[in-house]
This record gives structure tokens, C-alpha cells and sequence, in this order.
């Protein structure tokens, strides 16, 4: 049988049919007590698609973000590009996904504070990225680690700030954008 004849799910829409089924579950009966079990039995998969394309059920969260982030980051390593530019890359095609559901439901969904502490862990990251560009390009110790931190942090809030008006349809670049502005006073 031929690939083109195989019948299923196309591989773009299992990963958000098994990233949706998660989320109605998480809101469902919380984010504890919901196991990778359940998430591929609504989602009408088997386990090992599940481990296709997520490595746990955090990753259903953060995937799309961390894809982002990646990009980010190499951006940053770039002393070609300006660090808020690369910075700002954040915001290209992270559509409002599963996180941003999780931001907005964590304490129905039970998960505030599994959120903070991934959120973080990759606040931690872009700071740690962006400081060595920071002391590359001359700036001390110091004045990296605070410049950084500024910035990491203003890319994690304006994803919190936009999770939040993703009723309005309000862009992540309208929010990250101001917020990169602030970090760089």
C-alpha cells in the first residue's frame, strides 16, 4: 500500500487532536489527575503517537512555545541580529495553543503552579542566552545578568498578558513589543 493511500490522521492534525484532547481533559478533571493514558484514548491515538510528538504532558503545554524559544535563542547566538529582534521572533506564528489556555484556566485546570515553575525554567534559559550575548558584546557580568533578566522576563510576561487577551484576538508581537521596550530602559 502506498503512503498516499494509507488511511488515518494526517501527522499535522494528530499532534493538535492529541494537544486538545489534553487540554479538555486538563480542564476536565485537572492536570494531576489526568495521565497520558487518557489524553490518547480521547484523542483516539496510541501511546506511541503520543510520544511522537510530546515527551510528556508538560510538553503538550510548552511545545509551541519552546519551538519559539529555539528560535529565540538562535537569533541571540547571531551577534548579527539585534538581540530584540531576536527576541521578538517569540511572537512569529505562536498562535493562541494550548498554553495559552493553561495560563488562562491553571487553577481550574489545577496547574498555577506547575506553570510558574516551568515558566521559570525558561525564563532562566533566555536569560542565561541572552547574558552571554550580552558579555560578548562587552557588558559586564552585572550589567548582563540584569540586562538579561529584564529581557527574559518581559518575554515571559507578555506571553502571560496576551494568554490573557486571546479573547480579543490581540497578537503576541502587540504585547511583546512594549515589553521588550521596557526591558531595554
Amino acid at each position: 500500500m502506498s503512503a498516499s493511500a494509507r488511511s488515518g490522521r494526517p501527522r499535522s492534525s494528530s499532534r493538535e487532536t492529541i494537544a486538545e484532547a489534553a487540554s479538555e481533559l486538563f480542564l476536565e478533571q485537572g492536570y494531576v489527575e489526568t495521565s497520558i493514558t487518557d489524553i490518547t484514548r480521547r484523542a483516539g491515538v496510541g501511546r506511541s503517537s503520543f510520544f511522537n510528538y510530546f515527551s510528556s504532558k508538560a510538553d503538550v503545554l510548552w511545545s509551541g512555545f519552546d519551538a519559539r524559544l529555539a528560535v529565540a535563542e538562535a537569533g541571540v547566538d547571531d551577534d548579527a541580529v539585534p538581540v530584540r529582534d531576536a527576541l521578538a521572533a517569540v511572537a512569529d506564528d505562536l498562535a493562541p495553543d494550548s498554553l495559552a489556555l493553561a495560563i488562562t484556566n491553571a487553577h481550574a485546570m489545577g496547574l498555577a503552579d506547575e506553570l510558574e515553575r516551568d515558566r521559570a525554567v525558561r525564563q532562566a534559559r533566555l536569560q542565561r542566552a541572552v547574558a552571554a550575548r550580552l558579555r560578548r558584546e562587552g557588558a559586564s557580568d552585572l550589567a548582563a545578568q540584569v540586562r538579561a533578566a529584564a529581557y527574559a522576563a518581559a518575554v515571559l510576561a507578555a506571553v502571560w498578558t496576551w494568554a490573557d487577551r486571546t479573547t480579543e484576538d490581540a497578537a503576541l508581537a502587540d504585547v511583546l513589543g512594549p515589553a521588550l521596550d521596557l526591558a531595554a530602559r
